[in-house]
């Protein structure tokens, strides 16, 4: 599953990191900490991967 907007392929890049423990999980703050809690190390994976050069900055709301 691919992101859907640069700041959701960055939430899930900072999640990805403190999963790993290359980053420390008190420095995550919003969507990035709930990402960490709530999905596998696969699915950030496959979030954080990929071109953002298509990529919207934000995410519309329908």
């Amino acid at each position: 599953m691919p992101a859907k907007s640069k700041k959701q392929q960055m939430a899930a890049g900072a999640a990805l990191a403190a999963k790993r423990g290359e980053k420390p999980r008190s420095n995550l703050k919003g969507a990035s900490k709930d990402m960490a809690k709530s999905m596998s190390e696969m699915e950030l994976h496959d979030l954080a991967s990929g071109k953002r050069s298509n990529l919207p900055r934000r995410a519309t709301r329908h």
